[in-house]
């Protein structure tokens, strides 16, 4: 076969600074799926992006030629159907009383998430601390799940969007993740593939997210609506806060137990606030704008439609999540207001203790993490405690407390700390 392209002249282009044509971004992520192009030569091209970016139409062909690369997904059989992606964060556990809450209302939700690596934790992680429950299944029986229970959280397959995977891969060992072009076509040609109805973004902003300026995730946010809108995907997004993490559980099996806390009409008050506002916009998109989230979560609508989720993917509903072997608790010096809690110093920990992963083969302990005591605007006393440590390893404590060192910030007592918005804009 004559190739129409090569790939030097592709890198050249845009190391050039000039616009890709739509022939060239097809080509190229063809041949890269087909191994015509290799590895090297993507990672010219990836960083070529990432140091001279790409305009709206050059972002919109390659979302599109990584959609091509594989199958398509298809759920209109089933009626409404709504997908939420969040951008990551710590103790971002909002997918598991999410799906259950908006599927109660007989909008499917098709949520296939991933796994953690790094400083944030996955969705999968989460759910695989639950005694049985797997992430793995087929399209067949996603769909019979999806149409029985209404709600699904798996793993995506292998023929969805193959060239993003290759990709995403490469990127994380090049250093070019955090480029607004490649981080929007990787995600939306993902979710777009899924075949949902409507789609609702987290793009969180702060210490704790992959875009800590607030206005380089808008510029995300943006990105990625657009990408969606052309694509004939309703698609919105919700521009949050993740200075600080969300509630009061960092890592798997904790955040599950938080999750379930908060089907049960409980949980901390800023879990409530983000799952109930991004069910309102799943709903509304799907065209359920009347739906009454608080009032599932009240009165168990929510957590049925999760014991049932959990149970047809093999879970146990009932069982006892992994507890960890150690503790250890760090306590508050002096009396005073928690002024900041520092996201990525939390998540940074909690990796250390063993929530998380460095590599994708890497194994998670399931219960290791970090429990919070107090959150930002909370008068504390000296000797109280602040954070608890989980790990399954003691020899790990020392670690993570030196990036806790100053993670906790304290004001004077009785003085006022104003209050961060966690939800900053909606972007439509």
């Amino acid at each position: 076969m004559v190739e129409p392209f090569d790939a030097v002249d592709v890198i050249r282009t845009k190391r050039e600074r000039q616009t890709l044509s739509d022939d060239q971004i097809a080509w190229v992520i063809d041949a890269y799926t087909r191994g015509v192009v290799a590895d090297e030569q993507m990672s010219a091209l990836a960083m070529a992006i990432f140091l001279n970016g790409m305009g709206r139409p050059e972002i919109e062909r390659w979302t599109r030629a990584m959609i091509e690369s594989g199958e398509r997904l298809d759920f209109t059989s089933l009626g409404a159907t709504a997908d939420k992606h969040s951008t990551g964060g710590v103790g971002d556990k909002i997918t598991l009383p999410l799906v259950p809450l908006v599927a109660a209302f007989g909008v499917r939700v098709p949520q296939l998430s991933g796994r953690g690596l790094g400083h944030t934790g996955g969705t999968l992680d989460k759910m695989e601390s639950i005694p049985g429950w797997r992430a793995n299944l087929s399209n067949e029986e996603m769909f019979t799940i999806l149409r029985e229970v209404g709600g699904v959280i798996c793993a995506a397959g292998s023929g969805l969007a193959p060239a993003d995977k290759k990709l995403y891969a490469l990127r994380d060992t090049t250093a070019t993740v955090d480029c607004i072009p490649l981080i929007a076509s990787s995600i939306m040609s993902k979710k777009i593939t899924e075949g949902t109805g409507a789609l609702v973004l987290d793009v969180k902003t702060g210490a704790g997210a992959f875009m800590s300026d607030e206005s380089r995730a808008r510029e995300l946010a943006r990105t990625m609506v657009d990408l969606g809108t052309d694509a004939g995907l309703t698609t919105i997004a919700l521009l949050t806060d993740m200075s600080t993490p969300l509630g009061l559980t960092v890592g798997n099996a904790l955040e599950v137990r938080e999750s379930v806390e908060v089907l049960a009409g409980g949980g901390p008050a800023d879990v409530i606030e983000l799952t109930v506002a991004l069910a309102r916009e799943m709903l509304t998109a799907a065209g359920r704008p009347d739906a009454d989230v608080e009032a599932a979560l009240a009165d168990g609508r929510a957590m049925d439609v999760w014991r049932r989720m959990v149970s047809a993917q093999g879970g146990d509903p009932d069982a006892a999540l992994p507890t960890a072997a150690d503790t250890h608790v760090l306590r508050a010096e002096r009396d005073g207001v928690v002024a900041a809690i520092d996201a990525m110093d939390v998540a940074v920990a909690a990796w250390r203790l063993g929530a998380g992963r460095a590599r994708k083969e890497d194994p998670v302990d399931a219960a290791a993490g970090i429990e919070l005591h107090a959150k930002p605007g909370d008068a504390v006393r000296a000797g109280q405690p602040l954070l608890t440590l989980h790990t399954s390893e003691p020899a790990r404590f020392g670690r993570a407390e030196e990036v806790l060192a100053d993670a906790v910030t304290l004001a004077a007592p009785g003085e006022t700390v104003a209050a961060r918005p966690l939800i900053i804009d909606r972007i439509a």
